[in-house]
């Protein structure tokens, strides 16, 4: 196997210690068939994920958010909780990080052996068409997708239309969620009576290809067309930019800009990541989550 380990790296005395465990652990479990590079999260480019048979991401949620985007959808994904919230009320919480250095040793075995649960999720994409007609996609988001004016403090203003349906529009902004995602940004970002109605009718229907949409802080009176404010959808959303300059926000990370008259088109077309979990899936620990809140 070709593996690649991206490391988070902030001088922190737990991530250090549990980085010479993982590598202490790997060089035992691997075979004289295996190799093994090890990179940091800020030297790590797209090159290095080519060819891997596996990629194991040691850090939080956000530090696998950050690399997904390079990773396609037929690399398989290890996540491994650096510091978890159990040892350490700071810590992370990891919902995609299902190893820890208290599992990683049977965990890693298990996906020499073939027996790691597998499970594909979900991403979203942002097509962008400028007035000039150069197209071009954003990298693929794991958790959410945000399109927005650049400017925070000015309203978004565009032109938005799902299937026959189409509105003008002036908020914060469009978040967009996978099902997944649901709990990072989207669940904060609305009230807890419309995160939970809008949660209902998504539970209905559970197709990867469907993801949310939230128009935030919009008026009252924009409010009557609920599919254009908060929706559970499978249709592209295409959004005509009024805008003198906005961008597109993949998982909180890199922006992609555009100006007037550009064209963003979002579904949930883009490549799936491939991610292990061990013990159970994460629709499973999802579902989890829902009861203890």
């Amino acid at each position: 196997m070709n593996i690649l380990v991206v490391f988070k790296k902030n001088f922190e005395e737990v991530h250090d210690e549990g980085l010479m465990a993982l590598k202490a652990i790997l060089h035992n479990a691997a075979s004289d068939h295996h190799q093994v590079d090890y990179k940091p999260r800020e030297h790590v480019r797209r090159a290095d994920f080519i060819a891997r048979d596996l990629v194991i991401v040691f850090g939080g949620d956000g530090t696998l958010t950050s690399l997904s985007h390079n990773i396609d959808a037929a690399t398989p994904v290890m996540g491994v909780n650096s510091h978890p919230r159990t040892d350490d009320p700071e810590g992370s919480y990891g919902f995609y990080m299902d190893s820890s250095m208290a599992t990683f040793q049977e965990d890693v075995q298990a996906v020499f052996a073939g027996k790691a649960i597998v499970n594909e999720l979900p991403r979203l994409q942002a097509t962008i068409e400028t007035t000039s007609g150069n197209r071009f996609t954003t990298d693929p988001a794991l958790n959410d997708l945000l399109i927005a004016n650049t400017h925070q403090y000015a309203p978004s203003k565009y032109h938005l239309r799902r299937g026959t349906q189409q509105t003008h529009q002036q908020s914060s902004g469009l978040l967009f969620s996978t099902w997944f995602g649901q709990g990072a940004w989207l669940r904060n970002a609305m009230s807890h009576e419309d995160f939970e109605h809008l949660k209902v009718e998504a539970s209905r229907n559970r197709d990867p290809q469907h993801y949310f949409v939230y128009a935030r802080d919009l008026s009252p009176e924009q409010r009557r067309h609920e599919w254009a404010w908060m929706d559970w959808t499978h249709e592209e959303t295409t959004i005509t930019s009024d805008m003198h300059r906005g961008y597109v926000v993949p998982d909180g990370w890199d922006e992609v800009h555009f100006n007037r008259g550009a064209t963003i088109t979002v579904n949930a077309d883009a490549p799936k990541l491939m991610l292990l979990t061990f013990r159970t899936t994460i629709e499973a620990k999802l579902e989890s989550s829902f009861n203890s809140v």
